[in-house]
Formats: structure tokens, C-alpha cells, sequence
């Protein structure tokens, strides 16, 4: 690793999620996240007009052994809440207020994959929408975000 990533408190975690180096400015102080780090979330690709990112179904399952649909939930309210801050930009911060889904079919073992793309992207208000598949590009849930973009100085 760079010299230069070597100061960033979360490098580690961040290389670990599959963060890329230039955007380690903008997550260094607080890193991906507990839940992302516990969930196995790992990026794959990540840009303010579409994240795509895998999470193992092995331990975030349910007791029926299925993965968890709160899982599939925490997958995609990541997703859309890293993709609404891109586009928030430096000066400003997204606060989730709606998130749901509907799941159409259940997963008991392999990967999840959540792809993000944005139906709305406003100056106070982004929309957008998650779609999670499995290994074999089924498609296992569908999931809407909304969230508000605040200056850095509100709360």
C-alpha cells in the first residue's frame, strides 16, 4: 500500500471492503461502516451513477437457513446511501429517510450481488433503486431508498 494511505485510520477496512484508493479522502475518518464490515459487504464497483457490491449469504442467514431479509435490506440501504453521498459531494451529507423491499425468492447459500442505480438525483432528495441477484443472476430482491441531502452544518 502507498505510503500516503498508510495515514488513513481505516485503510485497512477500506481496502478490505474494496474501496479504491481515491476515495479514501472522502471515508478515511470513518471508515465503511461496522455493519458493512460484519455483513461481508465488499464493492465491486463504486461511482455516484452505480454501485454494484457482493455480500456472503454464510452468516446473515435466518433461522430457516435462507439469507435474512433484513440482510438483504442492510445490503441495499448500503448501497444507496454510499451512491446518495457521491453525489452529495464534500460540502454535503445524505440522511436515509425510506427504504423498502420486496423479496422474490430465497438464497441458502453463495453470494449476493446488489447493483445501485439512482432514479432520481435532486439537489435536497435522491431516489434509487437496488436490485440483489444471486450467483446465478436471479433475481432475489428489490429494493427503493430515498435519501435527503443536507448541508454539512445542518443536522
Amino acid at each position: 500500500m502507498d505510503d500516503n494511505f498508510t495515514q488513513v485510520p481505516y485503510a485497512d477496512e477500506l481496502t478490505a471492503a474494496g474501496v479504491p484508493p481515491h476515495l479514501f479522502g472522502w471515508l478515511g475518518e470513518r471508515g465503511v461502516g461496522a455493519l458493512v464490515v460484519k455483513m461481508g459487504i465488499r464493492f465491486v464497483e463504486l461511482s455516484a451513477e452505480r454501485i454494484v457490491a457482493t455480500m456472503p449469504v454464510e452468516g446473515n442467514t435466518q433461522l430457516a437457513g435462507i439469507l435474512h431479509g433484513g440482510a438483504h435490506v442492510v445490503l441495499a440501504e448500503t448501497l444507496g446511501s454510499v451512491a446518495a453521498a457521491l453525489h452529495a459531494g464534500t460540502e454535503r451529507h445524505a440522511l436515509g429517510i425510506e427504504v423498502g423491499a420486496t423479496h422474490h425468492r430465497s438464497i441458502a447459500s453463495g453470494s449476493v450481488t446488489g447493483t445501485c442505480t439512482p432514479i432520481h438525483l435532486g439537489r435536497t432528495l435522491t431516489t434509487h433503486e437496488i436490485v440483489m441477484t444471486d450467483d446465478q443472476g436471479r433475481r432475489l430482491s428489490t429494493a427503493k431508498i430515498t435519501n435527503m441531502l443536507r448541508d454539512n452544518h445542518q443536522k
